[in-house]
C-alpha cells in the first residue's frame, strides 16, 4: 500500500509541475478526439429476459476493462488520482500516459511506450525470453514475469487475472441462466470455460453456431497490436451488439461466396489453396457499449474472429460490422479528409455507403489468403511474428478493394454501383488513417499501401495540394500489392517484410503535407465514447 500511495503522489506532482503551455498541448490532443455519444438503441424487440442479459454483458465487459488496464498500464488508481483534468481526460482515452499513435509520452517521468506494453518485464531482452524453456511462452495468453529470484517464467492469464474474469464468468453464468436462446446459453457457459482455462477452441466454435440471437458478445483476449515486440500476445476488450436485421440479411449473402472469392485472389494458385469454413457469416450491428482494447485509442468500425486458424478452416469466421460507429467516422473523419485532399471531381464521389462496402470487404478479405505457411514455417502469425499484423491489416485494405470492385462489376452490391465511389472513398481514407503513424502495427498497414500506390502512379498530388487518381492503376496497383503480401505471408518472409517496410513504412513528405491541411480544418483524428448504462 505504501508503493502505491507513493506511486500515486509522485504521479499528481508530475502532473502539478506540467507547464501551462504542455496542458495546453494536451488539451488540443484530446480535443483531436470527437465526442460520440452512444445511445440506447430501440429495444422495442427485446425481451425482458433480453434486456437483463444486456446488462448483465455491460457489467462483464467492465471487468474485462479492468484486465486491460493491467495489461496496456498497470494501476489504473494512478491516472484516476491526476489533479490535472486534461491529463487525464487524454490518459483516459490512451489508457496510460502514452499517445497512442506515436508511443510518445505526454506525463513528465515516463518513457517511451514499452513495445511489449505490459506483457513482459520492460528490462526482458530477446536472448532472454528465446532462453526460456516453457512452450507456454508462446501462447496468446501468457505474460511473462520475473520470479522473486528474477528468472523468467511465464503466468497464465486466467492465475493473473483470476479476480476479474471470476467476475466475469458469473455475470455470464447469470445470464446464461436467464436467456431465452439456447444457442446463447452455450455460448456464454463455454465462454466461461475458456475464460478460466485460456482455451478458446470450444468457445470460438460455440460463437460460430449462435446464428439466432439479436445480440451479441464479443469478449476475452483477441487482438495482438499492443505487443509491438514479438507480436504474441492477445489483449482482452469487449463489445456489446445489437444485430441490424436488414443490412445483416445484405450483407450475410457472401457468407456464401467466400470459398469462390478465395479463387479470385490476385495471386499464384500455390498461395490459395485455403478452403475457408463452410460456417462462416456476416453480420452488420451497433455497437452499444464496448470497453478494453475496444475503447483505446483508435476505434475500429468491424472485426473478423475467431482468429484461430483451426477454427477458421474447420467452422470459418464471423465479420462483424459496427454500423454505427462506421457512420460516425464517416462524417467527421473520412468525408471531412476527402473534402480537403482529392481534386473536386473525386470529392463529389465520396460516398457513405461506400464506406460501409470498402469495410466490410476489408473484414471479408481477412477470413481469406493464406493460414499456414507452404514451406513448413507453421502458422502465418508465427512465422511472421512483429510483422503479423501490420501485413495482414495491408492485405486487408487492397484485397478488401479489389474485391468491392470486382463485386460492383457483378453488380451485386445493393445500393452500390460506382466503382469510382470506391476508390475515392478508400483513398480519402487511406489518407485519414496514416495519421495512426509509423509507430503503431495498424498504422504501418496504412502507411505501406498508401507509399506502395503512390509510387506506382495510383495517385498523384497536384501543385493544388490535391490529389488526382488513376482509378484502373490504382485497381491494378492494388492486385499487384495484394499479390507481394499473400506470397510472404505463405513463405512466412520476415526478412523480406523487414525490407519491404523500411522502404513502404515511413510517412511520406507528401502527407506530411496533407497533415497540415488536415490540421488547419480541425479534423478530428479519431472518435471517443460516452456510453448509456
Amino acid at each position: 500500500m505504501k508503493k502505491v500511495a507513493l506511486a500515486i503522489m509522485l504521479l499528481t506532482l508530475m502532473a502539478s509541475c506540467t507547464t501551462s503551455g504542455s496542458k495546453s498541448a494536451v488539451q488540443k490532443k484530446a480535443d483531436e478526439y470527437a465526442l460520440v455519444k452512444v445511445e440506447t438503441p430501440d429495444l422495442s424487440g427485446i425481451t425482458d429476459n433480453g434486456k437483463e442479459v444486456l446488462n448483465l454483458y455491460k457489467f462483464a465487459a467492465d471487468q474485462a476493462d479492468s484486465i486491460y488496464w493491467k495489461q496496456s498500464f498497470g494501476d489504473k488508481s494512478l491516472i484516476e488520482s491526476l489533479e490535472d483534468e486534461d491529463l487525464k481526460a487524454f490518459a483516459m482515452i490512451n489508457y496510460g500516459p502514452w499517445n497512442r499513435i506515436d508511443g510518445q509520452p505526454f506525463i513528465e517521468g515516463y518513457g517511451h511506450e514499452p513495445a511489449g506494453s505490459n506483457f513482459y518485464p520492460a528490462d526482458m531482452t530477446l536472448e532472454e525470453f528465446e532462453s526460456i524453456q516453457n512452450p507456454a511462452k508462446n501462447s496468446p495468453y501468457t505474460l511473462i514475469r520475473r520470479n522473486s529470484e528474477g528468472a523468467l517464467e511465464t503466468v497464465w492469464y486466467h492465475d493473473a487475472y483470476s479476480r476479474n474474469i471470476n467476475k466475469i464468468c458469473n455475470y455470464l453464468n447469470a445470464a446464461a441462466d436467464i436467456t431465452i436462446k439456447e444457442s446463447v446459453r452455450n455460448y456464454l457457459l463455454s465462454k466461461i470455460d475458456a475464460l478460466r482455462t485460456d482455451y478458446y477452441y470450444d468457445s470460438d466454435c460455440a460463437w460460430l453456431d449462435m446464428t439466432d440471437s439479436k445480440m451479441d458478445l464479443i469478449i476475452g483476449p483477441n487482438e495482438i497490436n499492443d505487443d509491438n515486440l514479438l507480436g504474441l500476445k492477445r489483449s482482452y476488450e469487449a463489445y456489446v451488439l445489437l444485430k441490424d436485421l436488414k443490412r445483416t440479411e445484405q450483407v450475410n449473402a457472401f457468407a456464401a461466396m467466400l470459398p469462390e472469392l478465395q479463387k479470385s485472389i490476385p495471386c499464384e494458385d500455390q498461395y490459395k489453396t485455403f478452403v475457408p469454413g463452410k460456417d462462416s457469416d456476416i453480420y452488420t450491428y451497433d455497437a452499444i457499449y464496448c470497453s478494453g482494447h475496444a475503447n483505446a485509442g483508435i476505434k475500429l468500425m468491424a472485426l473478423n474472429l475467431p482468429y484461430d486458424p483451426k477454427v477458421q478452416a474447420e467452422k470459418g469466421t464471423r465479420t462483424a460490422l459496427l454500423h454505427n460507429i462506421m457512420v460516425e467516422k464517416f462524417n467527421r473523419l473520412v468525408n471531412p479528409v476527402g473534402m480537403v485532399v482529392l481534386e473536386a471531381e473525386d470529392q463529389a464521389t465520396l460516398d457513405a455507403e461506400a464506406f460501409y462496402w470498402n469495410v466490410a470487404f476489408r473484414e471479408i478479405a481477412h477470413a481469406l489468403g493464406v493460414k499456414q505457411t507452404i514451406n513448413g514455417k507453421g502458422p502465418v502469425y508465427e512465422a511472421m511474428g512483429n510483422k503479423a499484423l501490420t501485413w495482414e491489416d495491408a492485405k486487408a485494405n487492397v484485397l478488401g478493394l479489389y474485391l468491392v470492385c470486382k463485386m460492383i462489376d457483378e453488380h451485386k452490391l445493393p445500393g452500390l454501383n460506382s466503382k469510382d465511389s470506391a476508390i475515392n472513398t478508400f483513398v480519402a481514407n487511406l489518407i485519414r488513417s496514416q495519421r495512426f503513424g509509423e509507430e503503431s502495427l495498424l498504422g504501418r498497414a496504412y502507411v505501406m499501401v498508401f507509399n506502395y500506390l503512390y509510387e506506382q502512379g495510383a495517385f498523384k498530388r497536384g501543385a493544388s495540394g490535391k490529389y488526382s487518381i488513376d482509378h484502373d492503376r490504382l485497381l491494378e496497383a492494388a492486385a499487384d500489392l495484394t499479390g507481394i503480401i499473400i506470397k510472404t505471408q505463405a513463405t512466412g518472409d520476415h526478412e523480406f517484410a523487414e525490407q519491404f517496410e523500411s522502404k513502404y513504412c515511413h510517412l511520406s513528405e507528401e502527407f506530411k503535407a496533407d497533415l497540415v491541411n488536415i490540421r488547419l480544418e480541425k479534423i478530428p483524428v479519431d472518435i471517443k465514447f460516452e456510453f448509456q448504462k
